[in-house]
């Protein structure tokens, strides 16, 4: 399945930001160079300061814009299918089919490359239940989901523990501080999901995981 590829940076909101803070900056400067009872070395000095001030001000705010730019979000979704079972409080496995992650053609559109990457971590994972449409995540007391590609041991991604009876139809695992990059730059992957459950269910239940990963890169031209 092919990616959905988006910007989670809002460069208008920093812009707003750093006007304000320029503007409050200048109007203070401005104040306090008019202030008479200050001496002319004394106001030499305090233009000085305040000028290293603001140049580093606007310097550490290009640097965090300019880092915000080489990142982006890489968006899977992926479906499997929870059979009817009687068993509780034993866990069980189900592996979902292949997922094509296209990391080449995602790369080259965000103006990056495989080489040029740093770091990929998981940002979110999100159970979604599609089916029976009255149905909810009551059954489930614990999850966990770990990522599979060829060549590479798998790893544990998300999990959550001691689920309550709250009627949910979409459930956020808690994300696991994990590099993943190497799996992200295979043609596919497969997740491994692990359930426990403490009810049994008389249903076939249609999830589909939803996952988004958070890209750091290298940038041409930046």
């Amino acid at each position: 399945m092919s990616p959905i590829l988006t910007k989670s940076y809002d460069f208008s909101a920093k812009l707003r930001i750093l006007l304000v803070i320029i503007y409050s900056f200048l109007k203070y400067t401005l104040n306090a160079l008019n202030l008479n009872a200050v001496s002319l070395n004394q106001n030499f000095n305090m233009k000085k300061n305040l000028c290293i001030a603001f140049v580093m001000l606007i310097a550490l705010s290009s640097c965090d814009a300019i880092d915000e730019l080489t990142k982006f979000d890489l968006d899977y979704e992926i479906n499997f299918t929870i059979p009817p079972t009687t068993i509780i409080n034993t866990p069980f496995d189900l592996i979902t089919p292949d997922i094509t992650t296209n990391s080449d053609a995602s790369f080259e559109s965000n103006n990056t490359r495989e080489n040029l990457i740093e770091s990929i971590k998981l940002k979110q994972l999100k159970l979604l239940l599609n089916a029976p449409d009255d149905g909810d995540f009551n059954f489930l007391k614990e999850v966990h989901v770990y990522i599979e590609a060829e060549g590479i041991d798998e790893v544990e991604i998300a999990n959550v523990y001691d689920l309550e009876n709250n009627n949910l139809s979409t459930l956020e695992l808690d994300v696991l501080d994990e590099e993943l990059k190497e799996f992200i730059k295979k043609d596919n992957y497969n997740l491994r999901i692990t359930t426990i459950t403490d009810e049994t269910i008389n249903e076939t239940h249609d999830i589909t995981v939803s996952t988004i990963f958070r890209v750091d890169a290298e940038i041409f031209g930046i």
